[in-house]
């Protein structure tokens, strides 16, 4: 904190000389960690150099920004084509003609008893 200013040289102690060194080395992940988001300007530098802070600050804001709407919409239309399949799937009817009225162990059990029952008739 208490280096100089990378681009003006003002010597007063801040956190923006930091950030900007970072940015002049285009150590992006540096900036960030030493806090560019919150970034304020330093009031000894120059106007160009506060600038090259508040453009870097701001344009990392729009851009993180961009990535939660981009995910928020990539979630938005996941879970509307899940809703869309599911609308499309119908639901699993009783009455389907594949589905045998009894289990095949009652029905084995029913037709023999049939078979005796009608071998018992004259």
């Amino acid at each position: 904190m208490a280096a100089a200013c990378p681009s003006c040289g003002c010597a007063a102690p801040h956190p923006a000389h930091a950030l900007l060194a970072a940015l002049r080395a285009d150590d992006l992940d540096a900036a960030l960690t030493l806090g560019l988001l919150d970034a304020e300007p330093c009031p000894g530098c120059v106007a160009d150099c506060n600038a090259k802070v508040i453009e870097a600050r701001d344009a990392r804001r729009v851009a993180l920004a961009a990535r939660d709407r981009y995910r928020a919409r990539a979630a938005r239309l996941a879970r509307r084509k899940a809703e869309r399949e599911a609308a499309r799937t119908p639901p699993p009817s009783r009455t389907d003609v594949n589905v045998p009225a009894l289990p095949t162990a009652a029905a084995d059990v029913l037709a023999r008893a049939l078979a005796k029952a009608a071998a018992r008739k004259p």
